[in-house]
């Protein structure tokens, strides 16, 4: 039988985790796994939905997944300025629950339809950055500097378990399996049931942190966003540090919309029909988290003390700079599945916990409305200028392979500014703890 002291031996080695983070480690990780399994279960659908009426269609839903977060952020801001942090994140995510019980009935009644789709296609994508934002900024919230480098990537690797599960589950249910003398097949309306249910567990790992870290506590009343709800769109103009954050963000987003587009085409002209197409996708999902997963279990958090904040942020950037080039030399499906699967494997793994890092030395303004803001409206902002821009480039005959590489040397440019602006902060300071965080942890 494993001892206690032997299980915090082998997650200490494992994950650095120090005594008495354990129990909040693994409630962060199981938020997220509930969280990112919800969306996972839907992304292969929306990737092909988003192109059963051809992958020309992607700009458009891409322009209106902007007008979208445009109408949404200010109602978020609102939200956030009412409520105390224990009362709109668990609204946050029964208001989607809500809306999938709404699709579900919408998919039984109009199967098939086109807008249907496309309004489906807009409504994930404004969904999926929402609840991860909050997340995060509930996590950067919680936990110091010094817990975020050792701790972050093993709670996103939560998120890559349930990502993982997510497409598996999708891909065999929408495939199909024999179980017994019956072969077991969903429709894609069942998939909104199990993504719904998921959000309300991730609710529930969430108000179990609100307790442990006393969020009614004195102390942690302080911390709550003010009322103003344009406090954090006044705090981005202000700030350069949030400005180099912005285009960070964009850059990331410029370069995988590029790799989007190139693979709808690729998928498109490579497979037909959607459920061989949905499949496709969710083979790449399952891929993309597997290799994150190991990352994240073996390499992480040595890569923080190893290459720091300015190696973890320029890693992706890199990468994707050697990943476009090779997408311009040879445009197939396996070319783009192994771009896809370790430029995205690294992103979760190394690059996304990096950058949600950066909000640990900033304030709740920032955390609840600045960063919503930023993780949404300039999130699908750098979309919409990503699947325009080649539309005008290519008049010029300039191939969006070069599009990729000039942008991800920029990308490399702003990592590099945002470390040296964050070591300058004192953001890397990890034994300054938030509040009282030692006592909570333990308690």
């Amino acid at each position: 039988m494993i001892s206690s002291r032997s299980l915090s031996q082998g997650l200490h080695s494992t994950f650095l985790v120090e005594e008495g983070e354990a129990p909040a480690l693994l409630e962060s990780g199981l938020y997220f796994f509930f969280l990112l399994l919800s969306f996972y279960l839907l992304r292969p659908l929306r990737e092909a939905l988003g192109i059963a009426k051809g992958a020309d269609k992607l700009p458009w839903l891409m322009t209106g997944t902007l007008v979208a977060m445009l109408l949404v952020n200010p109602a978020f801001a609102a939200l956030v300025a009412r409520f105390p942090r224990k009362r709109f994140i668990p609204m946050v995510y029964r208001f989607f629950a809500l809306n999938l019980l709404i699709f579900y009935g919408l998919f039984h009644w109009k199967a098939g339809n086109a807008w249907l789709g496309y309004g489906f296609y807009i409504w994930l994508s404004v969904f999926n950055l929402f609840v991860v934002s909050v997340f995060w900024a509930f996590m950067s919230d919680i936990f110091n500097d010094g817990q975020g480098k050792r701790l972050f990537s093993p709670i996103a690797s939560g998120g890559t378990l349930g990502a993982i599960v997510g497409a598996a589950l999708t891909e065999a249910l929408m495939r199909g399996f024999p179980l017994g003398p019956w072969r077991v097949q969903a429709t894609p309306a069942m998939l909104f049931l199990l993504s719904a249910g998921c959000l309300e567990v991730a609710s529930q790992f969430m108000k179990r942190l609100g307790r442990r870290f006393e969020l009614d506590g004195k102390e942690q009343l302080q911390r709550e966003p003010g009322p103003g709800v344009l406090e954090g769109l006044r705090l981005l103009l202000r700030s350069p540090y949030l400005r180099l954050i912005c285009l960070y963000l964009l850059l990331f987003t410029l370069t995988s919309t590029f790799l989007y587009l190139i693979q709808g085409r690729i998928v498109e002209r490579t497979f037909a029909g959607t459920a061989a197409r949905a499949a496709a996708f969710a083979r790449i999902d399952l891929w993309v988290n597997v290799l994150s997963l190991a990352t994240q279990f073996l390499l992480a958090g040595r890569i923080f003390t190893r290459l720091g904040m300015k190696g973890a942020l320029c890693l992706v950037p890199f990468l994707t700079v050697l990943g476009f080039g090779a997408l311009w030399i040879w445009p197939t499906f396996a070319v783009l599945a192994a771009v896809q699967v370790v430029r995205r494997g690294l992103h979760y793994a190394v690059d996304k916990p990096a950058r949600e890092m950066l909000y640990i030395p900033l304030g709740p303004e920032e955390k609840y409305k600045s960063k919503p803001f930023i993780d949404t409206f300039i999130y699908r902002g750098g979309d919409a200028i990503g699947v325009w821009l080649p539309t005008f480039t290519a008049m010029l005959a300039v191939p969006m392979g070069f599009l990729g590489v000039a942008a991800g040397a920029a990308w490399i440019w702003t990592g590099v500014r945002l470390a040296v602006r964050r070591a300058g902060m004192g953001g890397d300071r990890g034994s300054e703890p938030v509040g009282d965080q030692d006592g909570r942890l333990e308690g």
